[in-house]
C-alpha cells in the first residue's frame, strides 16, 4: 500500500511515534516563522527557554500585523524583535517587506520541508508542496530551539479535481465550495491533499489561496504536489535549485476522497459570520455594498492583483463604495508599479494600502456602521473587521472588483470577457528588507531591546489533583479565538502585555468578564463544540491563565487551541455526553477531583457544587501531555527536561 504526499513528508521528518492516526508524533522541523503580534511572546519564550541559537534550518520573523503606530508599543516590539533576532539567529523582515505567508512563499518555501509558523495561516506553504502548521508561540519557540513538533497523527482526505475553472471563477471558490461540503468542523483531524488531473491548471499562487483557506476547515494542514508548475514558479524567484518533485503514490490510500469539478462551480460568497456560510453570487445579486477590501494572505499575489487591476482599467468604481487595495509583498507591489497595473488601480478610485494584513485583523479600514463589507480574507467573525455590526463577506478579487464597479454584489460573469492577464517569467528580486542576523562569535555581545510595554509570562500554575472553580463564562459553539482574545487596532498593540491584554479577555460575548474571573480567583469555562476555532494565538490561552483559567469543559476542540491550552498548563476536558453542557450554569461552583487518576484513565467527574449534580467527563492524554500539564505547561516542562 502507497504513501499519501502528506504521508510521505511525516515519514522522512518523524522523530518518534508511529503513523497511526490518532497516535502522537513528533516531527522535526525544518523552517519557522512568526509575526509580530505572535512573535514578542514566542521569542520571550525562547529566551525563557535559553538556547543561544536557534537550530532549525531556517526561521524567519516578520513584521505584517501590528504596522500601525499610534504610540510606541506596536513599535517597540519591532524593535524587540528584530534586535533578538539578530542574536539569536533569525532573519528578520522589515515592516513594508510584506504578508508572512506571501513573504515565505515568495523567497523562502520548499517543497518537501516541514513548517510552523505562530499564525494559523502558515498552511499556505501547502501551495509550493510544504507540510506547514499552524502552531501557537510555544511551540514555535521550541522548534527554533531544536525541539520536536508534536501533533496526533492525521487521517487524510484527497481532494479529487478534474476539470478547469471557467472565466470568472477563481481558486477562492474552490475553497468555499470546500467549505460548503465539510463546514468549518469538517476537517478537524484530517490532512487535506489535493490531487486529480484539475491540479495542473492552477497556479502556486492559486493553490496557495485554497491550501490558505483550509485552515478554516479546522484540517491540520493542506497540501499540493510539487510539480513542473511549482518548479516554474520556484524558477521565476529564481530559486530553481529548491525545486523537488513530489506527489503521493498511485495506490495511496485516503479515509475520504472528494471530488469537484472545476468547470461546474460559479463564483461563491461566504456570508456573515462565518466561512462556511455559503451562497451564490448570483443569488446575493443586488445588496448594497459600503467597502470592498482587497489583499490579505489568501488573495494579495501579483496574480490576484493583475487580474483586479484589469477589471478596474478604465473605470471609476461606485460613488458609495470605499476600496481598498493591500498588495501581499513588496515583491508584488513594485512589479505592479513598473508595469502600469499600479495606475489602473489608483484611477479607479481605490485606495492603496501598505503591504500587511491590515484590514484583515481589524488594523484599520473598518467598515462604517451596520455596514457591508466584501473581502477577499480567510475569515468573517463578527467583530474581527473592528466594526461590531458590520455585515462582512469573504469573496473572490473577481466578485470584489465586479461589486466596487457597480456597488452591489455583482455576479462577475455579467461584466462579459474575462480580461487576459500576462504573468511574467521572472520576478523582480530584492531581499534588501530582509535582515539577515549577527554572525555566531558576535552575537553574544548584542543587547536584546526590551519596551516598557513589555511584560513577563504569566506564571506557571502545575494541574493538582482537584480543580476548583467558579463557572464564570458558559459559552456556545464555534467560539473562535477572536472572541476569546479579539485582535484590531485597539487591541494589538498589547499582544506583548498580557496584564493590560486581560481586559479584553472574552469582551465580544461578556464586557464584564475579566472583572469576574478576577474577582472569581479560580475559573472553569464550559464551551460548545469546535471551541477555539480560528487563529492560532496562544494568548487565547495565556490570557485566560493569567485571569484564573485552570481548566475549559467543551463539547470538542479546534485543534491548535486545545495545544495550546496544554502548552499553558490549563486542562481541556470535553462531556462525555455533550447534553450536559445543559446542565451547567454560569456562577456554579465546580470541581475536577481525582485528577491525577483521570489523566491516566482518561475518564473525570465534574462536581455541581452548586446543584449537585455529578458529570462525566473524558481527556486524552499522552505521557507527554500529562508530564506538561503537572509541570504547569510547555515551557516549565521543557526548561525541567533541559537540567
Amino acid at each position: 500500500m502507497g504513501l499519501t504526499l502528506a504521508q510521505k513528508i511525516i515519514r522522512d521528518h518523524l522523530l518518534s511515534g508511529d503513523m497511526t492516526p490518532g497516535q502522537e508524533i513528533a516531527l522535526r522541523i525544518d523552517q519557522t516563522l512568526t509575526q509580530d503580534a505572535t512573535g514578542t511572546m514566542a521569542y520571550l519564550e525562547f529566551e525563557a527557554i535559553g538556547i543561544p541559537r536557534v537550530r532549525t534550518e531556517l526561521s524567519v520573523a516578520y513584521i505584517d500585523h501590528n504596522t500601525l503606530q499610534s504610540g510606541f508599543e506596536n513599535a517597540d516590539d519591532h524593535r524587540y524583535i528584530q534586535s533578538v533576532a539578530k542574536k539569536h539567529g533569525i532573519r528578520f523582515s522589515r515592516p513594508g517587506n510584506g504578508i508572512c505567508h506571501q513573504v515565505h512563499l515568495e523567497r523562502f518555501g520548499k517543497p518537501g520541508k516541514t513548517l510552523i509558523g505562530s499564525d494559523s495561516h502558515t498552511p499556505t506553504g501547502g501551495g509550493i508542496g510544504m507540510l506547514a502548521f499552524g502552531a501557537g508561540g510555544m511551540d514555535v519557540a521550541v522548534a527554533m530551539g531544536g525541539g520536536a513538533y508534536y501533533i496526533t497523527m492525521p487521517r487524510m482526505i484527497k481532494v479529487n479535481l478534474t476539470g478547469k475553472l471557467s472565466p470568472w471563477v477563481s481558486a477562492k471558490d474552490v475553497s468555499l465550495e470546500l467549505l460548503r461540503i465539510l463546514s468549518v468542523k469538517g476537517g478537524v483531524g484530517y490532512i487535506i491533499e489535493w490531487g486529480g488531473e484539475g491540479v495542473r491548471t492552477l497556479s502556486v499562487p492559486e493553490r496557495a489561496t485554497i491550501t490558505n483557506m483550509g485552515t478554516e476547515l479546522g484540517a491540520t494542514t493542506s497540501i499540493f504536489p510539487s510539480d513542473d508548475t511549482t518548479r516554474a514558479f520556484l524558477a521565476a524567484q529564481g530559486r530553481e535549485e529548491d525545486y523537488r518533485p513530489l506527489a503521493a503514490d498511485p495506490d495511496a490510500v485516503y479515509d475520504r476522497v472528494i471530488d469537484i469539478d472545476l468547470s461546474t462551480l460559479e463564483p461563491l460568497l461566504a456570508c456573515p459570520h462565518s466561512p462556511d456560510n455559503i451562497r451564490s453570487a448570483t443569488s446575493l445579486s443586488g445588496v448594497k455594498v459600503d467597502q470592498v477590501c482587497i489583499g490579505s494572505c489568501t488573495n494579495s499575489s501579483l496574480r490576484d492583483m493583475l487580474r483586479v487591476a484589469a477589471i478596474l482599467k478604465g473605470k471609476t468604481i461606485a460613488d458609495s463604495v470605499s476600496l481598498s487595495v493591500s498588495p501581499g509583498s513588496k515583491q508584488v507591489l513594485s512589479m505592479l508599479a513598473s508595469c502600469g497595473a499600479l495606475t489602473d488601480i489608483l484611477a479607479s478610485g481605490a485606495r492603496v494600502l501598505e503591504c500587511a494584513c491590515g484590514p484583515c485583523i481589524g488594523m484599520g479600514f473598518s467598515p462604517n456602521s451596520a455596514g457591508v463589507s466584501l473581502r477577499t480574507f480567510n475569515r468573517n467573525f463578527e467583530g474581527r473587521s473592528g466594526t461590531k455590526d458590520a455585515q462582512v463577506y469573504l469573496v473572490s478579487p473577481e466578485i470584489a472588483a465586479a461589486s466596487a464597479l457597480t456597488g452591489y454584489i455583482t455576479d462577475p460573469r455579467t461584466l462579459g470577457d474575462y480580461p487576459d492577464i500576462v504573468m511574467p517569467d521572472a520576478f523582480r528580486i530584492d531581499d534588501s528588507a530582509v535582515v539577515l542576523p549577527a554572525a555566531e562569535e558576535e552575537a553574544a555581545s548584542l543587547e536584546v531591546l526590551r519596551g516598557p510595554n513589555i511584560k513577563p509570562l504569566p506564571d506557571a500554575h502545575p494541574v493538582t489533583d482537584t480543580v476548583h472553580g467558579r463557572l464564570t463564562l458558559k459559552v456556545g459553539d464555534n467560539i473562535t479565538t477572536d472572541h476569546i482574545m479579539p485582535a484590531g487596532a485597539k487591541i494589538l498593540p498589547y499582544r506583548s502585555n498580557i496584564p493590560y491584554l486581560s481586559k479584553f479577555c472574552f469582551a465580544v460575548c461578556d464586557e464584564q468578564f475579566a472583572e469576574r474571573a478576577k474577582a472569581a480567583g479560580d475559573t472553569i469555562l464550559v464551551g460548545g463544540s469546535n471551541y477555539g476555532q480560528g487563529s492560532s494565538r496562544e494568548h487565547a490561552a495565556l490570557v485566560p491563565l493569567y485571569l484564573g483559567v485552570r481548566a475549559v469543559v467543551a463539547k470538542s476542540f479546534a485543534r491548535i487551541h486545545v495545544a495550546n491550552l496544554i502548552n499553558a498548563g490549563i486542562l481541556p476536558l470535553t462531556f462525555e455526553d455533550p447534553a450536559d453542557y445543559d446542565l451547567l450554569r454560569e456562577g456554579d461552583d465546580l470541581s475536577i477531583e481525582g485528577v491525577f487518576e483521570g489523566l491516566q484513565t482518561g475518564r473525570f467527574l465534574l462536581m455541581d457544587r452548586t446543584t449537585g449534580k455529578t458529570i462525566p467527563l473524558i481527556g486524552s492524554f499522552t505521557d507527554r501531555q500529562i508530564a506538561m500539564l503537572r509541570a504547569g505547561g510547555l515551557l516549565p516542562y521543557t526548561k525541567e527536561a533541559q537540567e
